[in-house]
């Protein structure tokens, strides 16, 4: 049983020697790893609250964004409908334009076919005058080709005219 107990000097002498290694540890290496642990720490801790200011800010540009997004949106619609009525007007005055030049030109070829009827009708009327004189002219000469027609043709007048 002697090799499983342990002797009190055995354990006076290890209890020392852990608590001087114990004293060193603390003073040498604790105080550095405690300090490089809390360093640590406040670098993580500065890191998460960059990145909540990083988020926050994101979120700022992200609702700005969009918001220039939405008003750039309305412009083009705005935009759009002033072109759209633009459109409108101008194919609008292009119509009535178009509608009054029409009129025009159909109320210049009446007027031209009105003048062109008329000067036919006056042509035809001066040609079947002078085809009635032709023909006037021819009968009267037959008509008169002999003296006793034309001694006929004179007391026949003379006998209608009164004379005062």
């Amino acid at each position: 049983m002697g090799l499983v107990t342990p002797g009190f000097g055995l354990i006076f002498w290890t209890t020392l020697s852990f608590l001087i290694v114990l004293f060193l540890l603390r003073k040498m290496a604790w105080g550095p790893i405690l300090k490089s642990l809390k360093e640590r720490e406040d670098s993580i801790e500065g890191a998460l609250q960059s990145a909540e200011k990083a988020k926050e800010e994101m979120e700022k540009l992200q609702s700005s964004n969009e918001a220039l997004l939405r008003e750039a949106r309305d412009e083009r619609d705005l935009l759009l409908k002033e072109a759209r009525a633009t459109k409108d007007a101008i194919v609008g005055e292009a119509k009535l334009k178009a509608k009054e030049e029409a009129d025009r030109i159909i109320s210049e070829a009446r007027t031209a076919i009105e003048n062109e009827k008329m000067a036919a009708i006056t042509e035809l009327k001066a040609e079947v005058a002078n085809i009635s004189l032709d023909i006037a002219e021819k009968l009267l000469r037959k008509e008169l080709s002999g003296d006793a027609g034309q001694q006929e043709l004179v007391d026949n007048m003379l006998s209608k005219v009164k004379l005062n």
